[in-house]
């Protein structure tokens, strides 16, 4: 039977009565399958591996326990042998063949009626492969398959009307590959892209034409979209049936509006999902070697967007503080922080565009960053490392590796791009 021969389709059995003869571990798997597509499945076999016993015992298939015969075919949609005789095998298709029932015979894939194809599922997408005959070489094209489904590299897009959705992705710091599996398939089945202006921007170049990509993004003090107006959006385009994603950069509960966004799509009655992303309160710091924890030095982080919050937070060396889009206030959330007793040589890092070509790491002290920083013309994105924990950091300079903790170095710190 050359691949030429087969006609690909896919049969609706849920509640019709199907046959499977053999006892064994495959006339298992082809059972299950079938219990799956809702087929009142009967086993014949005068011996039952203990897969297929539990599923009769449990009633959710018939077992005759015996051997087969030519009249077990009669009034039954389909049939699978399994039996691992090749001539009952070659019987059973015969009786099928003169009753016209679809018969896939196990034994002899070449004079099957049909085959049983390598299938996945992904979301409501099922895959079925066949391959010449080849079931390893069938699995293996499934396989890769299902994974570029699972990773949106291949679309998952509906094309017919279904109820408007909403997910909240965090995309990541920026770079494409820290968006998780999830969040990337959810962006390739988007109708609607609402976006920020951090985060992975560049997948949004792997949409398709039709995809409508809204920009919302906001930089520090300037919101031409207001977040009242974003929800709307969102709640407006589902609503017309849309699949939305709201493409976050990090994380969407990690000081953004997620909760908010969630909060207003389910009062509006919108199925809203939230896909957790890769913070860059503590990715970006681990791209530039700074972990917000480390034994001996730190056992606990605040993050915070203001200094506002920074007299609430411990002033103490041994625990890190991580400020997020703090930069316009960074001479303001220093000076609150020696006021609250941070000695002024305590180690403060700053990275720029984590994980990003630009990256640019700032290495100085409480004392010394503000200064540094405007010298050097930091700007946002960028998230600032304050502690004990910078001195990890294979871009802090030799001095900050002493156990002298309570002065500024002569030296003069440094800034490093990546």
């Amino acid at each position: 039977m050359a691949i030429q021969d087969i006609y690909p389709t896919a049969l609706r059995l849920l509640g019709r009565p199907v046959l499977v003869v053999g006892g064994g571990p495959v006339a298992a798997r082809r059972a299950k399958g079938l219990l799956d597509a809702g087929a009142r499945v009967t086993i014949v076999a005068p011996l039952a591996c203990p897969a297929l016993a539990d599923l009769a015992d449990a009633g959710l298939l018939d077992w005759a326990p015996r051997a087969y015969r030519s009249t077990d075919v009669d009034a039954v949609w389909f049939v699978q042998t399994a039996t691992g005789d090749t001539t009952v095998d070659a019987q059973v298709a015969a009786d099928a063949e003169a009753q016209r029932i679809w018969c896939v015979n196990a034994s002899n894939h070449e004079a099957s009626a049909a085959w049983t194809p390598a299938v996945a599922v992904v979301d409501d997408v099922k895959i079925a492969v066949n391959a010449g005959g080849d079931p390893r070489r069938a699995m293996a094209l499934r396989d890769a398959v299902a994974t570029a489904l699972e990773t949106g590299d291949l679309p998952l897009r509906r094309r017919r009307e279904t109820p408007g959705t909403v997910a909240l992705v965090g995309g990541g710091p920026g770079d494409i590959g820290l968006i998780t599996v999830r969040g990337r398939r959810l962006l390739g089945q988007a109708d609607v892209v609402v976006a920020d202006r951090l985060g992975p921007r560049e997948l949004l170049r792997e949409l398709a034409p039709d995809v409508r990509v809204i920009e919302v993004g906001k930089t520090p003090g300037h919101h031409p979209v207001p977040q009242a107006e974003i929800n709307r959006i969102l709640v407006d385009e589902a609503l017309q049936g849309h699949r939305v994603v709201r493409l976050k950069g990090g994380d969407p509960y990690v000081l953004g509006r997620g909760g908010e966004e969630a909060e207003f799509c389910r009062q509006h009655g919108v199925e809203v999902e939230v896909v957790s992303g890769v913070t860059s309160a503590i990715s970006v710091p681990a791209a530039a070697g700074i972990p917000v924890t480390h034994r001996g030095l730190a056992k606990g982080f605040s993050v915070v967007t203001g200094h506002e919050e920074l007299s609430e937070v411990p002033a103490r060396a041994d625990h890190t503080v991580i400020l997020l889009m703090g930069v316009g206030q960074l001479r303001e959330s220093a000076a609150s922080l020696a006021r609250a007793g941070l000695p002024p040589g305590t180690p403060v890092g700053i990275v720029e565009n984590g994980y990003l070509p630009n990256q640019r790491v700032t290495i100085g002290t409480l004392g010394t960053i503000a200064d540094q920083a405007e010298a050097a013309g930091v700007a946002n994105p960028a998230v600032i490392v304050i502690g004990d924990v910078v001195r990890v950091s294979p871009f802090a300079p030799s001095h900050f590796k002493t156990a002298d903790y309570s002065t500024t170095s002569p030296n003069a710190p440094r800034v490093l791009t990546k």
